[in-house]
C-alpha cells in the first residue's frame, strides 16, 4: 500500500525530546507542528501540560523511563499516571533491556510483561507504546519483547528512543516486530528517520507510526525522492 504525504502526517509523532528545552522553544515547536499538519507532538513529561489553546487539535505523546529504561516499574507507572493527569494522550515507555535478554535465554517473559503491565494499568486507557531499543537486541530478543508487549496489553511496539549510540530504526527490526505482532499492535519506527524514502521503506517493512523530529524536511522532500532507496536503517 502506497503511503501518501497526508497518510504520513496522520501517523507522524513530531518529536522534541532534547534536554534543556525552554518554554519559548516548546511554543515555537508546537506552532510549527500545526503549520506542518501533523496529528501529534511528542514531548518530555517535564514539558506537560502543554497549553491547550496552543495545541489546538494536536494530541500529546510523552515518554516514561526515558531514555535508558533503567527505572523500576513502579517509577515508570508513577510517571505515566502523572503524565496522564497532565494531559498526555499517549504514553511511550522505555523497556529495560536486561530482563529482555534474560527472558530470551530462559523463556520466562513474566518479569518483562509485569513491567509493561504496570505502566499499562497506570495509563488510564491511553495508547501505550513499548520502546525496545531494537538496535541493541538480537532477533530473538526483538521478537520476544514484541510478543511480551502484546501479552501485557500494549498498543504499539516501538523501535528506538533515538538516544542510543547503537542506532535507531531499521527496516529489518520493523519487519521482525510487525511479523511478531501480526497486525494486532501497531509498530512505531523511531530514531534516525530523516528522509521520505526512509519513511517509505519503513512503512513497507510494517511501520504504522513514525517518531520524527525533522518532519518538515521529510515533507519538503516527499515528492522528489524515490519510493525506496535503501537509506532507512543507516541514518541515525
Amino acid at each position: 500500500m502506497t503511503l501518501s504525504q497526508q497518510d504520513f502526517l496522520a501517523h507522524a509523532d513530531h518529536t522534541l525530546l532534547a534536554p534543556g528545552t525552554t518554554r519559548d522553544e516548546l511554543e515555537a515547536f508546537v506552532r510549527r507542528a500545526r503549520e506542518i499538519g501533523v496529528a501529534r507532538v511528542c514531548v518530555s513529561p517535564s514539558q506537560l501540560p502543554v497549553d491547550a489553546d496552543a495545541l489546538g487539535d494536536l494530541k500529546v505523546v510523552t515518554v516514561v523511563g526515558f531514555p535508558s529504561g533503567e527505572h523500576t516499574a513502579a517509577v515508570k507507572a508513577a510517571e505515566a499516571a502523572e503524565a496522564v493527569a497532565n494531559g498526555a494522550h499517549e504514553i511511550d515507555m522505555v523497556l529495560r533491556r536486561g530482563p529482555v535478554r534474560d527472558a530470551a535465554l530462559t523463556g520466562d517473559w513474566s518479569a518483562v510483561e509485569a513491567e509493561i503491565r504496570a505502566v499499562r494499568e497506570a495509563s488510564a486507557g491511553r495508547p501505550l507504546k513499548v520502546i525496545i531499543e531494537s538496535a541493541v537486541l538480537n532477533d530473538a530478543e526483538i521478537v520476544g519483547a514484541s510478543r511480551a508487549a502484546e501479552a501485557a496489553g500494549a498498543d504499539f511496539v516501538k523501535t528506538s528512543t533515538g538516544f542510543d549510540a547503537a542506532g535507531g530504526a531499521s527496516a529489518h527490526a520493523v519487519r521482525l516486530m510487525a511479523d511478531a505482532v501480526g497486525g494486532r499492535l501497531g509498530v512505531k519506527a523511531s530514531g534516525g528517520i530523516r528522509t521520505a524514502s526512509a519513511v517509505r521503506e519503513l512503512h513497507a517493512a510494517g511501520a504504522t507510526r513514525f517518531g520524527v523530529s525533522g518532519t518538515a524536511a521529510i515533507v519538503d522532500g516527499w515528492d522528489g525522492e524515490a519510493a525506496v532507496d535503501g537509506s532507512a536503517g543507516s541514518a541515525y
